[in-house]
């Protein structure tokens, strides 16, 4: 058991984490959008320019910030178009994730049946 996740551990804990983090800030987002009209509400979001490999050195969760910029007259600071935007960038990269995901299970499944 050790020999496989040897062989397939670190490629699948690295889809695993991308996901999570695209799962965390999905949830983020829609935070955001969910307190659009609460005063004094400061958005959050992660920092997806972070490489996946620092982002496994690092998981302490320090990437996520409180946005200060573009506060209103009430204090907050979400931008519905902006948040709506991000929201369908995240969900893309899920996407493009879980069909990464789902070629590398295939391609595991092909090799175990030798081809046939």
């Amino acid at each position: 058991m050790e020999i496989l996740n040897n062989l397939f551990g670190p490629h699948l804990n690295h889809l695993s984490d991308a996901m999570g983090r695209t799962t965390q800030r999905h949830a983020l987002l829609s935070n955001n959008l969910a307190n659009v009209n609460t005063p004094g509400y400061k958005r959050q979001d992660m920092d997806f320019g972070i490489s996946l490999d620092k982002a496994m050195r690092d998981s302490s969760g320090d990437d996520i910030r409180t946005d200060q910029n573009n506060v209103r007259v009430d204090g907050n600071s979400v931008d519905l178009e902006k948040e709506v935007t991000k929201i369908a960038e995240t969900e893309l990269r899920y996407q493009a994730l879980t069909d990464i995901t789902a070629q590398y299970f295939s391609g595991l499944k092909n090799v175990i049946k030798e081809g046939r």
